[in-house]
């Protein structure tokens, strides 16, 4: 069919715009049940939960109470504690209501006055007899009803040192004290025979350390923490000084807290639930508590005996401090640090009488001159090297080249430097001859040292030896730190730098020499001695062998440490140590073993006036040497007979627990019950 096309209808106007409008008014009808739904619901939540909300806004808090960590024990080589916490049980109480004298408080007091009541009759059943009694009226005060020691929430320590009944009963009854809790708390205790007292250090609150870069570091850390057991409180005791402040992070442990609920009023609102501290890492230190003990007994004994025996042709009644630290060769362990006199360590922790008696003693005058007390002429721990200084002064010279081990000196008593012709003696003037470098330290030549090492080391680099001089020194531990990592410990003092004192490069050089220019710890001269010992290995001085945790459990070794290394020909070595042979040593007779040694008799101005200083170094045995050895006593005259005499102590002592030859020699008991020496 022609022309034949499809039917197209159009739609109806009409059912199309009536479609639109249905969808239109359904969209609004919609919207405007949401917005009634959200209106309605805007207005329960600001009429009806509001108050309720706003309550668990302001409460619904969780606080933390902290409870001070359990410190770990610092133990000698032996396995004796020189520091160790004790247990302590202490009973403490979350208030849960309010008993003030406010209104509600008044409401609820006669609750908490019984609960004193019954806590008074459980302390007199079940507390210690010969303890104090706590009254009624001491409990209610330790409750700290009013918030005027601390605010609502915070738990009250009723009484400490619970007997083991005190314990028992209120962890059986737990559940009719709400807010009642034993906490166990420690007590530092120290060692009742002073072992090393300075070296081990001493306890004080934190609030009270904020001075130390240390703590002024944790105080601002704790601003930021969110570990509460982390979180150090204001009365917390950290250490201070010593192993105590070197070792503070490991011993220390962590913190304990009670996580009470508060509510808007900072009260507590629910039983609070308690997290336990955790014990400190031990640490197991080098000293050895019966070498210790010798080297303090040697150095009381030989200042009563430089008192009322002459030395250098006097007495010495202004001996009256005395150092000495053992340290071995082969390991770097400190065996014993030895700062005289000293205290008793527990007074930190009980009080004391007297403290003016103990603030005086209780710096370590070892690694410090702040030290344990001063000599009659107030001289510091820190003194001149005197003699001690020789074999380093030769070992220069020789690497220098300003003489060889052959060349000979002729020793006429005396040098003579410098445009004004100034003048260096021997000791009494004595005049050794024919001396080369061995024997310049074996007679212990300030003419040698003076007339080929100083002035000939000068005239070698003109202004720039005392820089020259100065690197030899820093390489033998001579004025830097000896990195044992003891707090306060000190760098010593250079004076050969000072041109101005010395008046010239030369002089300067000239007294360096033979040990006139430098002021060092007895530590440093510890360290100086092992390095002559090790041949120029400088070690680092070991204060613990090893950090273990509660169960045993090693967590650290500490082991040898070379720090740096001096090179010299073995010829060299040879030659200098050959020279450490100070003759006329009665305090080494019968010694048994080969012994290289210096004395040393530094000399201070006073007033006007010279005193000496007995200053000691040696190492034993010569070949394969195991334990070096320094001795100070300021204002005791000659090193020979002032100092040797301790340090034959410490070597004997050592010999008895170790052996120097690698065997213990302990002490026999002889027929009439007296000590005998033993092979």
């Amino acid at each position: 069919m022609k022309g034949f096309r499809p039917d197209k209808r159009k739609p109806e106007d009409g059912d199309a715009g009536s479609q639109f409008n249905l969808r239109v008014n359904v969209f609004f009808f919609s919207t405007f049940i949401i917005f009634c739904v959200i209106i309605i619901r805007l207005a329960i939540l600001q009429f009806v939960e509001g108050p309720e909300l706003k309550e668990q806004e302001m409460g619904g808090q969780v606080k933390n109470f902290p409870l001070q960590p359990i410190r770990g024990s610092i133990i000698d080589a032996s396995g004796m504690p020189l520091a160790y916490s004790t247990p302590s049980q202490s009973l403490y109480l979350t208030l849960l209501k309010d008993y003030s004298s406010s209104e509600k408080g008044q409401q609820n007091r006669p609750e908490i006055e019984q609960l004193a009541e019954e806590m008074v009759e459980v302390f007199n059943q079940f507390g210690d007899k010969d303890a104090e009694n706590l009254t009624y009226d001491d409990v209610i005060k330790a409750m700290d009803l009013e918030f005027n020691k601390q605010p609502g929430f915070e738990p009250r320590r009723i009484k400490a040192h619970l007997s083991t009944k005190e314990v028992a009963y209120f962890m059986e009854h737990k559940s009719e004290y709400p807010g009642v809790e034993v906490v166990e708390e420690s007590q530092r205790h120290y060692s009742q025979d002073q072992v090393a007292v300075q070296a081990i250090g001493y306890l004080k609150e934190f609030r009270g350390t904020k001075d130390q870069s240390k703590y002024k570091e944790i105080d601002e850390q704790n601003k930021t923490l969110k570990d509460p057991g982390l979180f150090y409180t204001e009365r917390e005791k950290v250490g201070v000084d010593g192993l105590e402040m070197m070792f503070q992070d490991e011993l220390r442990g962590k913190n304990g807290y009670i996580e009470i609920p508060i509510n808007p009023q900072n009260m507590a609102d629910g039983v609070p639930t308690m997290v336990a501290p955790e014990k400190g890492y031990n640490i197991h230190t080098t000293i050895h508590k019966d070498i210790q003990l010798a080297a303090q007994q040697a150095i009381i004994d030989q200042l009563k005996w430089l008192h009322s025996n002459p030395v250098s042709g006097k007495l010495h009644p202004n001996a009256q401090t005395g150092y000495a630290v053992a340290m071995e060769v082969d390991t770097g362990n400190i065996v014993a640090m030895a700062s005289m006199p000293d205290y008793d360590s527990n007074v930190w922790e009980f009080g004391s009488d007297d403290w003016e008696s103990v603030m005086k003693y209780y710096g370590n005058g070892t690694i410090s001159p702040y030290s344990s007390g001063r000599s009659g002429n107030n001289l510091e721990s820190v003194v001149l090297l005197g003699s001690t200084v020789k074999p380093l002064s030769v070992l220069i010279g020789l690497n220098e080249k300003l003489f060889g081990p052959n060349d000979y000196y002729h020793d006429s008593g005396a040098a003579f430097f410098g445009k004004d012709n100034s003048r260096v003696r021997n000791s009494g003037g004595k005049a050794f001859g024919s001396l080369n470098a061995r024997k310049a330290i074996e007679n212990s030549s300030n003419a040698f040292m003076v007339d080929w090492i100083g002035e000939k080391l000068y005239n070698k680099y003109g202004a720039q030896s005392v820089g020259v001089w100065d690197e030899y020194m820093k390489k033998f531990g001579l004025g830097v730190s000896t990195e044992s990592g003891l707090p306060k410990e000190h760098k010593g003092i250079i004076e050969y730098t000072n041109i101005e004192q010395a008046g010239s490069y030369l002089a300067s050089m000239a007294y360096a020499s033979f040990g006139q220019s430098g002021k060092y710890t007895t530590l440093q001269l510890a360290q100086y001695t092992s390095t002559l010992a090790n041949r120029g290995e400088r070690i680092r001085p070991q204060m613990a062998t090893r950090i273990e945790d509660q169960n045993g459990n090693v967590v650290k070794e500490f082991e040898r440490e070379v720090l740096n290394k001096a090179e010299f020909p073995d010829q060299y070595w040879n030659e200098v140590i050959a020279g450490m042979n100070t003759q006329g040593l009665r305090a080494f007779e019968g010694f048994k073993y080969d012994l290289a040694r210096k004395t040393g008799t530094s000399e201070q101005s006073v007033g006007g006036k010279l005193v000496e200083n007995g200053v000691f170094i040696a190492f034993a045995p010569r070949q394969n040497p195991k334990l070096a050895v320094a001795v100070v006593i300021p204002e005791a005259g000659f090193g020979s007979q002032s100092a040797a005499p301790v340090a034959r102590k410490i070597f004997d002592a050592y010999d008895e627990v170790y052996g120097l030859d690698g065997t213990p020699h302990p002490k026999k008991q002889d027929e009439n019950g007296e000590d005998g020496d033993g092979d």
